[in-house]
C-alpha cells in the first residue's frame, strides 16, 4: 500500500470516527440548557439514558490513533499535517476527563446521590459542553486536512 492511499484510508477513519464522536458530544451540548434544570429526582432519572454510552470509549480510541496516522502519513503535505495536528490538540481536550470522570466515579455513573451531585452535574454537563466544542473544531481541521 502505498504512503497517499494509506494517508487516504487513514483520514477517511479519522473523519469517520470523528463525525461518530460528534453526534454524541453535540447530543450532550444540545440537551444541556434543558438538564441543567431539572429536579434532582428527574436529572437522576434522565442520566439512566447513558447506559451503555461508555463504548463511545473505543470510537475515541480509534479517533486518536487514526489522526496520529494522519499526521504521520502526511509529512509532504504540510497544511494536511498541521490542520491534522490542530484536530489531535483539539481530540486530546476533549478527552479531558477532569471534570467528566471525577463526577462519574462520584455518583457510581449516576446511580448515587453525593451530597455536592449539584456540583458534580455542573462539571460533568459543562466538561461535555466544552469536549463538544473541541470535537467540533477537530472535525473542522480534519475537514480542512481533506480538502488541503
Amino acid at each position: 500500500m502505498s504512503r497517499v492511499s494509506g494517508y487516504r484510508i487513514a483520514l477517511a477513519i479519522a473523519l469517520l470516527s470523528t463525525a461518530i464522536a460528534l453526534g454524541g458530544a453535540l447530543a450532550h451540548l444540545f440537551e444541556l440548557p434543558n438538564k441543567i434544570a431539572l429536579s434532582r429526582d428527574d436529572y437522576f432519572v434522565v442520566q439512566g439514558i447513558y447506559r451503555g454510552w461508555d463504548l463511545l470509549g473505543f470510537v475515541l480510541l480509534v479517533q486518536l490513533l487514526s489522526i496520529v496516522t494522519v499526521i504521520v502519513l502526511s509529512k509532504p503535505k504540510r497544511d494536511v499535517r498541521l490542520l491534522s495536528v490542530i484536530a489531535l490538540i483539539c481530540l486530546v481536550a476533549a478527552l479531558f476527563w477532569t471534570f467528566t470522570y471525577p463526577a462519574n466515579v462520584a455518583t457510581d455513573n449516576w446511580t448515587t446521590i453525593p451530597a455536592n451531585w449539584e456540583a458534580l452535574r455542573r462539571s460533568w454537563e459543562y466538561s461535555h459542553a466544552a469536549g463538544a466544542i473541541f470535537q467540533l473544531t477537530s472535525m473542522t481541521a480534519l475537514i480542512g486536512a481533506a480538502i488541503a
